[in-house]
């Protein structure tokens, strides 16, 4: 039986949703930025090499802090791959797709182009939580897609392997944060858990992927390691690597999936707003502008009624709610395209 998304958000303190939302946002704004410097600025040649020290680190600081005994979760059985699968496919495709897009787009478009990732949990949430909407949400959530549509319709750079890499990383970032919400509620792993495990079980072949394709050669033989400013940037983005993905699991417990996917499009919406000041790979349009506000209008809409206490009481009480019913033929089919 699928729950309204106001029953869920009311399990948890409006506190803490709302500054876990806030942690989320600006984790992926700084984490972002400091990508965008380390792969364009210094033209570090391996994507694939930063996300392994965005998952070592978060190895280190997760196992530092069980030994420690500052958090807790299950120790390492054969059962934990099948618990949490199919969660590392998923951060891994989520993590090459996004160094790779981030490399290849300019800011601006790269954050446009990442609200396609709102539409694609809801319909995830739909099919896979068997959760319900209601309409002021849905309306929210198609202005910011709307808004997405006319921005990029003004893109002068067109680019289809940039475009297609961004529309995949949409793809793995709404399955990810859909099943993250599923194992961290259902599955006996905890927040802790779930981060430690998912990075345990993919950096190894994430490694050897590197090493067979030439990816960490290039990166070891990088001219610029001696550059104490670029070391300190890598080191920066694979510590926010490790902050990130726990602000993407602390949001997703608190709040739902979607409401951190409309988190991370309003962060994105104001990165964009600061790439037209001071980005200098923009190129500035009407249409282009026109479209980011009305990302950002859909977006403070759905955060007004999803934070907003009293709104989300008067929604509880007698809000009508957009239903959508699936059969489980229907269900199965999408799952397995």
């Amino acid at each position: 039986m699928s729950l309204p998304v106001f029953q869920e958000a009311a399990e948890h303190p409006a506190q803490l949703k709302f500054l876990s939302a806030l942690f989320y946002a600006g984790s992926s704004f700084l984490i972002t930025v400091v990508n965008k410097t380390v792969l364009t600025t210094f033209r570090f040649p391996s994507y694939m090499c930063l996300g392994i020290g965005q998952m070592a680190t978060t190895l280190i600081v997760l196992y530092a802090a069980k030994v420690s005994k500052t958090v807790h979760f299950q120790d390492f059985d054969r059962g934990i791959i099948l618990k949490i699968f199919p969660l590392p496919l998923l951060y891994v495709g989520n993590h090459i797709t996004g160094l790779a897009s981030t490399k290849k787009l300019s800011l601006p478009m790269f954050t446009v182009l990442r609200k396609f990732t709102i539409l694609m949990t809801m319909v995830l949430e739909i099919y896979i939580l068997r959760k319900t909407f209601p309409k002021h949400l849905l309306y929210s959530v198609g202005a910011i897609v709307f808004g997405a549509i006319v921005a990029a319709s003004s893109d002068l750079a067109f680019d289809v392997q940039a475009y297609t890499l961004i529309l995949l990383n949409d793809a793995f970032t709404a399955a990810t944060s859909v099943y993250t919400k599923k194992k961290v509620g259902t599955e006996d792993l905890g927040k802790h858990g779930v981060l430690f495990y998912n990075a345990l079980i993919i950096i190894i072949p994430t490694l050897m992927a590197s090493v067979l394709t030439g990816d960490l050669h290039e990166a070891v033989t990088f001219e610029d390691w001696v550059e104490a400013t670029f070391i300190f940037c890598f080191l920066v983005s694979c510590l926010m690597g490790f902050v990130l993905m726990y602000s993407i699991v602390l949001c997703s417990y608190y709040n739902s999936a979607l409401t951190t996917a409309v988190v991370g499009a309003i962060k994105n919406v104001a990165v964009a707003y600061i790439g037209i000041l001071v980005g200098g790979d923009y190129l500035f349009s009407w249409t282009n502008f026109i479209g980011l506000s009305i990302c950002m209008s859909g977006g403070l809409m759905y955060s007004y009624h999803t934070f907003n206490i009293k709104s989300t009481g008067v929604n509880a009480e007698g809000a009508q709610e957009t239903k959508i019913h699936i059969s489980e033929d229907s269900q199965a089919r999408f799952i397995t395209n």
